[in-house]
């Protein structure tokens, strides 16, 4: 797989935690709220790596929701790991991440709550047999964790339809007689959703649902230091999964997590005052430009890569669809990176003809 599940890839840490666990953990869950902290920011002396560089008093916050009947939000600027937290809240409370909705325009109550065999249901009728269960219905029937990304990108009737779940902790299937038109949700069941800040507006929850999710905002990483190490491990791994053989080079990618942050937070190191890109210049990008300047290194020429690749594979990044930001981007390598001293800012600097137009 090209990227397993949290509870996949962290399979050991996970037996250890469960093996070492005397906490005291709510019904319905596979760990402790301490090992639950412990599975997410990390324990070196127990041998459990950090997996969400963030605030620890937000992941307590959130295990704290999750133990109650309401749901947990989690918003937050595109690209800052979000979906991550998510997942590795769910595998550590459920042992499972995998009950995913993917909102969008699209997506119908049938994708969240559950739909028919047809052929089942057309030779014997509406029966539990031919009821296709979605993840809601799953989590509700299992005492699961369900994960609801991009919440906000579904029509607000669809979004709705977790209000019963939510609020009674029951799912009706009015289709089925008696007992069986009735799914009540069993210890261990929540829902964690997500929702990108600069999607406000394009269909804002109802106020009814919002009353039954405790919000918690993600923010971006504040410091330099903090987010040029989580670059460089993820492209790091990244690369090795993709056959590299050479890690990526420290000096590139500080000028790349630089270059980033600057174009973010519109202000450069020295306090000067910058335009600042409407494109999502997150972590997340990061670590794909970080992984493309590795790729075109090593396959291209048998090299880690260096600034002049960046440009290259930065402006798919940057200007996506907008001419402004090309001139902004542009504008940068002219004039913020020519006065910066060091080989890997002059080679930036110089590949700037790289740019499209």
């Amino acid at each position: 797989m090209q990227r397993p599940p949290a509870e996949v890839r962290y399979a050991d840490e996970l037996a250890r935690l469960r093996e070492t666990d005397r906490g005291e953990r709510p019904p319905g869950w596979a760990l402790s709220l301490q090992a639950a902290r412990t599975f997410i920011t990390g324990d070196p002396a127990a041998g459990i790596s950090r997996k969400f560089v963030g605030d620890p008093s937000l992941i307590d916050r959130s295990l704290v929701t999750l133990a109650t009947s309401r749901g947990l939000m989690l918003v937050g600027e595109p690209g800052t790991a979000k979906s991550l937290l998510s997942e590795l809240l769910a595998a550590a409370v459920s042992g499972d991440s995998t009950l995913v909705i993917q909102g969008g325009a699209a997506t119908t109550e049938d994708q969240i709550k559950y739909s028919w065999n047809y052929a089942l249901l057309v030779a014997e009728g509406p029966t539990p047999r031919s009821l296709v269960s979605a993840p809601l219905l799953r989590g509700m029937a299992e005492g699961r964790v369900v994960r609801f990304e991009e919440i906000t990108r579904c029509p607000l009737e669809v979004q709705d339809c977790l209000l019963s779940p939510l609020s009674d902790r029951v799912l009706a299937i009015p289709e089925l007689p008696g007992d069986d038109g009735l799914v009540f949700a069993r210890d261990g069941f929540t829902v964690i959703a997500t929702a990108n800040t600069r999607d406000r507006g394009v269909n804002e929850m109802s106020a009814a649902l919002k009353r039954r999710f405790n919000f918690e905002t993600v923010f971006p990483i504040p410091d330099l230091a903090t987010e040029l190490d989580l670059v460089q491990t993820q492209a790091t791994e990244l690369l090795l999964r993709s056959g590299v053989r050479v890690p990526p080079r420290r000096d590139v990618l500080e000028v790349l997590v630089t270059t980033f942050r600057e174009l973010r937070d519109g202000v450069t190191e020295r306090g000067d005052s910058m335009e600042r890109l409407s494109a999502v210049m997150s972590t997340a990008e990061a670590v794909s430009v970080a992984h493309a300047v590795g790729l075109r290194g090593w396959f291209l020429r048998g090299e880690a890569g260096d600034a002049g690749d960046i440009v290259a594979c930065l402006a798919g990044t940057a200007a996506k669809d907008n001419a402004d930001d090309l001139a902004r981007l542009r504008h940068y390598l002219q004039q913020q990176a020519r006065a910066r001293p060091g080989a890997q800012w002059q080679a930036l600097h110089a590949a700037r003809n790289l740019l499209p137009g």
